[in-house]
């Protein structure tokens, strides 16, 4: 459930990232409040044409002598000289706008460079059972979607918030000081722009919050089912599926259409404002002009001011649409990082370089959910360089042991111990460092099988990569590409075979030297041939370090030192392979029951 957050909150919180850019924003703050001060100079330079061109000779003449000129020429050199002072305000506005901006720009793109790197990072750091709650398409939003909305607020909506501030404040005082009887006309209509203000932003934060909801519910959709499609296209689900995108789209249309009708009459709203403040100046000023108590050059200006007041407005109102769009999507940001990691290092966790191997569960109980559980009373030991399997039901607890030594999931009772270490103890980055884990589900980055195997790490050479690839037997299928090690991975590894997205997986993780070796179902859904050649390699790999396998095919763990059997997640039996088959207990009843299985298959 997203947490709704108050603007003090979100400005506090996002104070961290405006600080390392904080001198640029304030010297593009400060060129704001110049470019504010020319814009100002425009009407009053207008006024002032329009009154000097609309004088009598008489008076023209007292205010500027030149009686050496015919009073035509005279004003016309009056004129050009306003023209060129209002032209090199324009020319001052336009070089101090194009500074003001890129300082921005640039300060707004560091700040988001940074927050996005944040979010990214604090997504990494999350418990896998924490990153499992999140559809992926929801976490890629925040990522993307969410810190782009938040570009605009840094880069534009801010100074332009400030300058359109001081804007209407200094142009107020300026037709306070042209004519205060005027000014206490538009006052009027201050109160109405108020209220109109404040009723929008509540509407549309929440208007905009619905649409970045929706936004995400598209991603996420999208996210899992182009994921899924292979599934949806076996069933015949295309008509079911693109039901429940339409329905989902068709949420983010009428949102969508929402914001767009509070903006319509937000604007509006605005617009008959300002033609009513409009009338009520020409109606009163002309009345002021001709009792003689305004001159026409101050009429002028006041009349050109009431644009600079009221674009502003408009403006802002823009800017407000724009300012609550970012702070939904900083809501959203915020919602992610204000997550807590549920699994952190102690405060005396200690850096381990390596491990000798040995491994001890004691009276571990673990539940995924409440007491559920999942693990009860689990205790086994596991020597120095000891392979050690672990068979039993789907179910019974096998995946979730490794789980749990490499600190995915937290236990709630119990201690697991690595070298007489409690891993509580030791931190998660050395502790994962020195273990290598190969799972079912391999995962293949875009990239070269090089890239794959080094997982950016420049201190694995070729050498090592190549070494690790013959150990594993990888090199049977690496040698017989164009490109090697260069060749190209493409998304997820599809353009390889289960058998050889594992061996890639098995060379990966023996490239890392690991003191620890984990295989999760690592001979699952592949061909008799490939599993010949697997089995070779689990062999080789045995001599490594301490190695723990989970397998359903039995005839893989045959030669492990140990055999735990697990059944509803309690240990039944424990021995060698032999041991347990004299036994005659539940692992010779899953045994007899898969060898009886293959002779059907024969």
């Amino acid at each position: 459930m997203n947490r709704n957050y108050k603007d003090k909150e979100l400005v506090k919180k996002l104070y961290p990232f405006i600080r390392p850019v904080l001198k640029s924003f304030i010297i593009a703050l400060i060129l704001t409040l110049i470019l504010v001060v020319l814009d100002l100079v425009g009407p009053f330079l207008q006024g002032k044409l329009i009154g000097y061109l609309s004088m009598s000779e008489e008076e023209f003449r007292f205010t500027f002598g030149m009686y050496e000129l015919t009073i035509a020429d005279a004003k016309l050199r009056v004129s050009l000289i306003v023209c060129l002072i209002y032209f090199a305000t324009i020319t001052l506005s336009a070089v101090f706008n194009y500074i003001s901006q890129m300082m921005l720009q640039k300060a707004g793109q560091k700040m988001i460079f940074d927050l996005r790197q944040k979010v990214f990072m604090h997504i990494e750091e999350l418990s896998i059972a924490q990153i499992n709650k999140e559809p992926v398409g929801r976490l890629v939003t925040r990522v993307t979607n969410d810190t782009n909305a938040l570009s605009d607020l840094c880069t534009n909506v801010l100074v332009n918030l400030l300058k359109y501030i001081f804007t209407i404040i200094g142009v107020f005082v300026i037709m306070i000081m042209l004519s205060p009887k005027l000014t206490l006309f538009m006052a009027i209509i201050g109160p109405l722009l108020f209220i109109a203000t404040l009723i929008f932003k509540k509407i549309s934060r929440s208007v905009y919050r619905d649409v970045r909801t929706n936004i995400t519910n598209v991603n996420s959709f999208l996210a899992e089912n182009i994921s899924g499609m292979k599934i949806t296209q076996i069933f015949n689900q295309e008509d079911k599926k693109l039901n429940e995108f339409r329905d989902k789209n068709n949420k983010l249309r009428k949102t969508n259409l929402k914001e767009i009708f509070v903006f319509s009459i937000f604007q509006p709203a605005i617009y008959v404002l300002y033609v009513l403040s409009q009338i009520l100046v020409l109606t009163f000023g002309v009345l002021e002009f001709r009792s003689g108590r305004l001159a026409i050059s101050s009429l002028s200006s006041y009349y050109a001011y009431i644009g600079s007041f009221f674009t502003p407005i408009q403006n802002l109102a823009d800017q407000f649409n724009k300012l609550q769009q970012a702070f939904a999507s900083c809501e959203k940001i915020f919602d992610i990082l204000d997550r807590k990691r549920e699994i952190l290092d102690a405060d005396d966790a200690i850096e381990v370089n390596e491990f000798k191997g040995e491994i001890e569960f004691k009276n571990v109980w673990f539940a995924y959910n409440e007491e559920n559980w999942i693990l009860k009373d689990v205790s086994f030991k596991v020597k120095p360089g000891q392979t050690v399997a672990f068979v039993g039901a789907t179910g019974a607890g096998k995946t979730t042991i490794l789980g749990l030594i490499v600190r995915n999931y937290e236990i709630q009772k119990g201690q697991i111990l690595i070298d007489g270490m409690d891993i509580k103890k030791i931190k998660i980055e050395s502790l994962r460092k020195c273990i290598g884990q190969m799972l079912q589900d391999v995962f293949l980055f875009s990239g070269s099988i090089r890239e794959n195997i080094r997982l950016r790490d420049e201190s694995i050479s070729d050498e090592q990569i190549n070494e690790a690839c013959h150990l594993v037997n990888a090199d049977t299928f690496i040698n017989k590409l164009d490109a090697g090690l260069n060749y190209k991975v493409e998304e997820r590894g599809s353009n390889f075979s289960q058998g050889e997205r594992q061996l890639l997986s098995f060379a990966r993780t023996i490239a890392h030297k690991p003191n620890i070796l984990i295989l999760d179902e690592a001979t699952a859904n592949i061909d008799t041939e490939t599993e010949k050649i697997i089995q070779d390699s689990l062999e080789k790999m045995m001599n490594i370090g301490t190695m723990l396998i989970v397998a359903h095919r039995l005839s893989t763990v045959q030669h492990a030192n140990q055999i735990i059997v697990l059944h509803k997640g309690e240990i039944k039996e424990m021995g060698t392979h032999q041991a347990l088959l004299r036994k005659k207990g539940l692992y010779y009843s899953l045994y007899e029951l898969q060898y009886k299985h293959l002779e059907k298959t024969v």
